[in-house]
């Protein structure tokens, strides 16, 4: 039976790290879906992998798109389905892993089908973020999606950006096209689940922002100054170091900011993992342990 292994965490709590080492062992291949590392553009802010990481295990879907691309949840599922069907020809293992709890839902559980969305639309509901802030996003969800507004993550801006474009592309709900899709996959799944202390995980979130400032972080932003208002640049890190060259607020205050929003982003990525029938592990796990709780299972 061929098996795909899900390692899901909030960031900085070492699935990189556990995944390479389970890949080493397995002598497989290693699918990413943190959708913030898509993008070949953005590199420091998004934690990528090391070259020496990435040398040590083919990783797949880590920059290989262009944030100029449209690239939805669908275009991902499709895209990791048929490399799961070419990595499986040749090892009976491969490890999904990444805290983008969407991109991971739609291979484990599947996906909704959507009507295709005016892109138009997506463009204008984009602007009227940055010019009028995630208020005006939760008013027009609210007004014309009740349901699915009472239970979405009311911060997240790019689920009510998403949920509105299909509201407004079709007419109808966004909450009306949500009837999950059977899977009928021909491998089995074990899904895990890093826990974390959380006092342990905002010092490491904290070390990673100054080593990513220390890494030349500024420098990449600037780079990508002119492009702000492309959707994947609207991420944290990026968009507080925006607001430094933009002169609203000081370097400190930009660095502070990106420590207090990536310590937000964790909490909303625990919060989402709850609700999942995950295995959890400790961060610290020893690799002999996690392999006999995968071989248990199998």
């Amino acid at each position: 039976m061929k098996n795909l292994i899900t390692i899901s965490g909030p960031t900085a709590s070492g699935k990189t790290d556990l995944s390479i080492k389970l890949a080493s062992y397995l002598k497989c291949s290693i699918i990413s879906c943190d959708s913030r590392q898509f993008y070949k553009e953005m590199s420091i802010g998004t934690a990528v992998p090391t070259k020496a990481e990435l040398s040590r295990i083919k990783h797949y879907c880590i920059q290989h798109k262009s944030i100029f691309d449209t690239y939805t949840v669908g275009d991902f599922r499709h895209e990791t389905l048929l490399l799961l069907k070419k990595l499986f020809q040749n090892n009976d293992y491969v490890i999904l892993t990444g805290g983008s709890g969407l991109y991971m839902d739609s291979i484990v559980k599947g996906i909704d089908f959507f009507p295709e969305i005016n892109k138009n639309v997506r463009d204008e509901l984009n602007y009227n973020f940055n010019l009028k802030g995630i208020t005006y996003l939760q008013e027009q969800l609210s007004r014309l999606d009740p349901i699915y507004f009472s239970n979405v993550d009311k911060n997240n801006h790019r689920r009510l950006i998403r949920a509105l474009e299909v509201c407004i592309s079709s007419g109808k709900p966004y909450s009306s096209f949500l009837k999950k899709r059977k899977n009928d996959y021909n491998f089995n799944i074990e899904s895990f689940a890093i826990r974390t202390n959380r006092d342990v995980l905002y010092k490491k979130i904290n070390s990673r922002v100054d080593k990513m400032i220390d890494s030349g972080l500024i420098d990449e932003v600037k780079k990508l100054f002119k492009h702000k208002n492309l959707n994947p640049l609207n991420t944290v890190g990026y968009k507080e170091i925006f607001e430094f060259i933009e002169k609203k607020i000081s370097l400190e205050q930009s660095i502070e900011k990106i420590k207090q929003n990536t310590r937000r982003y964790a909490k909303r990525q625990i919060t989402w993992l709850k609700n999942k029938d995950y295995k959890w592990i400790d961060s610290d796990i020893n690799l002999d342990e996690f392999i006999k709780m995968i071989n248990s299972n199998n």
